[in-house]
């Protein structure tokens, strides 16, 4: 079985940065690809950003050019650098883990396991 647990969320202003932590412990040594998500209320949760294990990244629209994804292999632990926040950036951010190497925008059905979320609010 595979753990993720996200850390990092909070509240800040617009224009402001955030930096979202994902640990992973357990059976890890099947994932390859570890990828961030998501859900703003009434909304389906959504992409926004992925790495395989030779570090080729991928990245919303919505966040590109503003968050940054980085793994730390040896420290099982992925990040996710958020800087010039927006109001429409609010939401549970999730973490992702999945076992095969996807270098695309994965989709949230094909993630293998999930970690509890954290909060992101972003004030205007």
């Amino acid at each position: 079985q595979v753990y993720l647990r996200e850390s990092g969320g909070g509240l800040v202003q617009a224009g402001g940065s955030l930096k979202l932590s994902c640990k992973v412990s357990g059976s890890n040594m099947r994932i390859n690809t570890m990828a961030w998500y998501r859900q703003a209320p009434g909304k389906q949760r959504e992409f926004v950003a992925a790495i395989t294990s030779g570090g080729s990244t991928n990245y919303s629209d919505s966040v590109k050019g503003r968050f940054t994804i980085s793994r730390v292999s040896a420290e099982n632990t992925v990040y996710l650098q958020m800087n010039n926040l927006k109001p429409e950036d609010t939401a549970v951010y999730y973490c992702g883990a999945i076992e095969s190497d996807m270098d695309y925008d994965v989709l949230p059905e094909e993630v293998d396991y999930w970690g509890q979320g954290t909060q992101v609010t972003v004030s205007s």
